[in-house]
């Protein structure tokens, strides 16, 4: 009897607050706060969730708190009865060869594996032999008809290995041409590999070099012989790479070498209008064992429903998964607990799906998208935007939160890919009212606009904000800030080490940048017109 006459309460309370809320009386952007962001990021990054890889314990922990911590606000499930939806994938995993064998012009030469290459596969033979294939140097990869620009004009590369360099002609150069020092989506690996498979080529090696990659080759390293995970294509006789991978950039100068190039001509000529592909008079041969399993992850999809337009959509979304148990640090340490990458962005999604549950009532329908498998290559996101729920045709925009703000309060937020929509512009307006103003990121070459999940939806046409934590520190200013960062990157990233430290992390800051992402958001569903793409930006002919 207590026990239902306390049930009885919280519903009474429940009501009387969704009531007050629902008339404009309540600011429900005050419901997010350093204690509640600090408990769900402590929660998802503790080690019992053993760093939320997928088809783990650590997902099932993940799911589970990420439903209940939904239907708790009252939101709806987001995927009809359900709040899940199902991803498949293949796990892929590859013991390759320790030596990528180089013959021609009279020479032979080893390459070793992980010193000087790391490559790995999609298809799912169990034993790919590559034998005496010709390289060919593909100066970029890249096919761009908007500027005029074809790395693959007249070449057939068909059982061949396509060399090709990182990034895209306009990094280091002064002007516009390819967005310059900005990276376009021809400059990321990812896009490289897709072009080669279109192609027909057999294989695609990225020379990898730290600057205009925007990492090191270590961050490659992590890849070699490890389980991969990957969409089930559905045409499993569809062409795909027998191998895709990464050279070392001593590695690279010395098949350049033995070609009869250094790597400083390649790249002249690779920058230059109406490069031909250079035949390398060289041949590879290397070698993998694969396994296959397959299993079934999850997206986690909640909604509010709008009461104008209900049938229009505005997408939050953050990636609730990590890496997983993996390589023990110096301490012995081998839980990757991923907090700032991404229990913070996802601690955020949760805060601000709690805030339009008990703020007033949306004019479009908003949708909270916790999605899977990011860091294996933006795949929960990638098959969302594949097996929408909601219309493409009808979602407006993506808001996408991938690390939030650990510092304390800084003056700027930054605009990740500035120049894209103009949701950059909403998001300096509200900015503006917290006596704040948005930045450029500060590494335009790296390329993050492509690195996480509102990348799949802007492939779409969709319009999508993806912000950064800035670095104008409101005390100590932007030299701190920065140097922040960088230990970051240098201590933390994709490393044990990433874990909730009260004495390391200020969340005052976080407060207000999902504060901010939240405005936004009102902002944007309570609008007539639909956000839209800038004029130069590559997505905005995905839209028409």
């Amino acid at each position: 009897m207590m026990k239902n006459i306390k049930m009885i309460s919280v519903l009474f309370t429940a009501n009387l607050l969704f009531s007050c809320t629902d008339k404009g009386n309540h600011d429900s952007a005050s419901s997010i706060t350093v204690e509640t962001l600090q408990k769900h990021i402590q929660e998802l990054s503790s080690d019992a969730y053993l760093g939320r890889m997928p088809f783990t314990k650590g997902e099932e922990k993940t799911l589970a708190y990420l439903k209940a911590q939904f239907e708790e606000m009252g939101l709806a499930p987001g995927n009809g009865e359900s709040y899940f939806q199902d991803v498949p994938l293949v796990e892929i995993t590859t013991e390759a060869d320790t030596v990528l064998r180089i013959e021609g012009n009279g020479e032979k030469m080893d390459l070793k594996g992980l010193k000087d290459y790391v490559i790995y596969t999609e298809r799912q033979d169990p034993e790919i032999k590559v034998e005496d294939a010709e390289l060919v140097f593909a100066g970029f990869g890249i096919v761009a008809p908007e500027y005029d620009w074809n790395d693959y004009e007249g070449l057939d590369v068909e059982g061949k290995i396509v060399v090709v360099l990182v990034n895209d002609p306009g990094f280091g150069t002064e002007g516009d041409f390819f967005k310059g020092n900005t990276m376009t989506y021809y400059g990321r690996w990812t896009y490289k590999f897709e072009e080669a498979t279109r192609q027909g080529a057999l294989g695609c090696l990225v020379v990898h070099n730290t600057i205009p990659a925007g990492y090191g080759f270590n961050v490659v390293q992590n890849g070699w012989n490890t389980p991969k995970l990957y969409l089930n294509p559905k045409d499993k006789s569809a062409h795909q790479l027998a191998f895709d991978g990464w050279l070392s950039l001593p590695a690279a100068t010395k098949i350049f070498q033995m070609a009869g190039y250094n790597d400083r001509e390649l790249l002249a000529k690779a920058r230059k209008p109406g490069f031909e592909a250079i035949p390398m008079g060289l041949k590879a041969s290397t070698s993998m064992k694969v396994s296959t399993r397959f299993n079934t992850s999850k997206n986690v999809i909640a909604k509010r429903e709008g009461s104008k337009h209900p049938d229009e959509y505005l997408i939050y979304s953050a990636h609730w998964d990590h890496i997983g148990v993996g390589k023990p640090d110096a301490d012995g340490d081998s839980i990757y607990n991923g907090a700032l990458d991404n229990a913070s962005g996802t601690a955020a999604l949760l805060e601000i799906a709690e805030a339009f549950a008990f703020g007033q009532e949306p004019e479009r329908t908003v949708v909270f998208l916790a999605v899977t498998a990011e860091e294996q290559g933006l795949l929960g996101a990638a098959y969302y935007t594949e097996h929408p729920v909601y219309p493409i045709s009808q979602t407006i925009a993506n808001i996408n939160m991938d690390g939030i703000n650990p510092y304390g309060k800084m003056k700027d937020i930054v605009v990740v890919g500035k120049g894209q929509s103009n949701l950059e512009d909403v998001l300096a307006r509200e900015a503006e009212k917290q006596g704040r103003y948005t930045s450029e990121e500060p590494t335009p070459s790296a390329g993050y606009y492509f690195r996480s999940d509102h990348f799949n939806f802007a492939k779409k046409g969709i319009p999508a904000l993806y912000t950064g934590t800035g670095i104008d520190h409101v005390e100590k200013g932007k030299e701190f800030g920065k140097s922040l960062q960088d230990e970051y990157r240098a201590k933390y990233y994709h490393k044990p080490s990433d874990e909730f430290d009260t004495t390391r992390w200020n969340l005052d800051g976080a407060v207000e940048d999902v504060e901010l992402l939240y405005r936004v958001g009102r902002a944007v569903v309570a609008e007539e017109s639909w956000p839209a793409w800038k004029d130069g930006s590559e997505f905005k002919v995905l839209r028409k």
